[in-house]
């Protein structure tokens, strides 16, 4: 009996620590992201310092058996390669949204994709029609981020610019990369594998069609810039380091709670960061704009309760992707932005 009790208690500590590192690293990783952009001004090199350190983490783990992912060919590589394509503009729109606006700006942007989503599966994949419950919530989170965007005074062109192309690029890469790597049979750790590593070869095509490479060379040549400084340097490393960590613990969290408990942490985790942005620095939305994004979260709550509502909502929310799974290989549909984002 008191070896069941031992194990129960070791088991609850294990699954509690997992939980928490996904929350700890969820609820922090999009104000780190903003703090590395501000402090290292090169969105591109961000990004694939924060590809190579995913797809090294996931091999390394890999070959000393943490972890198992699918083993890497060319020609599996050859036809994940447009997933990959909307991986890198989703992240690449994502990380240039964080240059130019705030953090709450993002979460709002990022809460609006369940109603493009719907939208979108019941236009193109004719898929049901969202239940009242789920017309009424997707109705919720638009009157949210209306009245954010509308009573925005860090209102820009280039920032909600690059917010609509990030819209665009998430909620394509929610409808249609979960097709296309359904059918490929990746498992979730092979999926992050494939979607950093092509996204990593990709990165220097997008350098010199932004120019940003002429930024680099020019930091370099004027000994390294900012490059080396401390806080420039700690700033990348805990993104990239946070980018590998939310992959580990989001898919170890998946496995060992409900579904609906991982919903209700996701979205205690965004509470968490606007919580956390408004705390350590002036970079973030007006009072009403801040009651307009909790508005657009409740909004989400609402959403997540209306598609885990009944069984036959649930199934058809799998359909959608629009509910995480209790089980990580039935994962290997979604992204992993985070990044996603989780990214």
């Amino acid at each position: 009996m008191s070896a069941i009790r031992f194990d129960s208690t070791k088991q609850y500590y294990a699954t509690s620590s997992l939980v928490a590192g996904y929350a700890l690293c969820s609820s922090l990783l999009a104000v780190i992201n903003k703090f590395a952009i501000t402090k290292f001004n090169y969105p591109g090199l961000l990004t694939a310092l924060q590809y190579l350190t995913s797809a090294l983490g996931v091999w390394v783990l890999g070959k000393f058996g943490f972890l198992h992912h699918d083993a890497f060919t060319w020609d599996t590589a050859k036809k994940f390669l447009p997933a990959a394509i909307v991986f890198y503009l989703a992240i690449f729109t994502n990380t240039n949204l964080l240059r130019h606006a705030n953090v709450d700006t993002f979460i709002v942007f990022r809460s609006l994709t369940p109603l493009l989503v719907a939208l979108a599966d019941t236009t193109f994949r004719r898929q049901p029609c969202p239940s009242k419950l789920t017309f009424i919530s997707l109705l919720i989170i638009l009157g949210g981020a209306v009245g954010y965007v509308a009573t925005d005074s860090a209102f820009t062109l280039t920032a909600y610019s690059w917010a609509f192309a990030y819209l665009v690029t998430i909620t394509t890469e929610m409808v249609y990369i979960k097709h296309m790597v359904m059918n490929l049979g990746l498992n979730t750790w092979g999926f992050v594998l494939y979607n950093n590593f092509l996204s990593l070869m990709m990165a220097p095509i997008f350098w010199v069609l932004t120019g940003e490479y002429k930024e680099v060379f020019a930091a370099l040549g004027a000994n390294g810039g900012d490059w080396f400084e401390p806080v420039a340097f700690t700033a990348v490393s805990l993104s990239c380091l946070f980018g590998l960590l939310i992959s580990f613990f989001g898919f170890a969290a998946r496995k060992a709670i409900s579904a609906t408990a991982f919903t209700v942490t996701g979205v205690v985790n965004k509470f968490l960061t606007v919580v956390i942005n408004v705390l350590i620095w002036d970079k973030h939305a007006t009072p009403f704009g801040l009651v307009c994004l909790l508005f657009t979260l409740a909004g989400g709550v609402l959403y997540q309760q209306s598609v885990t509502g009944s069984p036959r909502e649930s199934s058809a929310s799998k359909q959608t992707g629009d509910v995480d799974e209790n089980d990580a290989d039935e994962n290997q549909d979604k992204s992993v932005s985070g990044k996603h984002a989780s990214v």
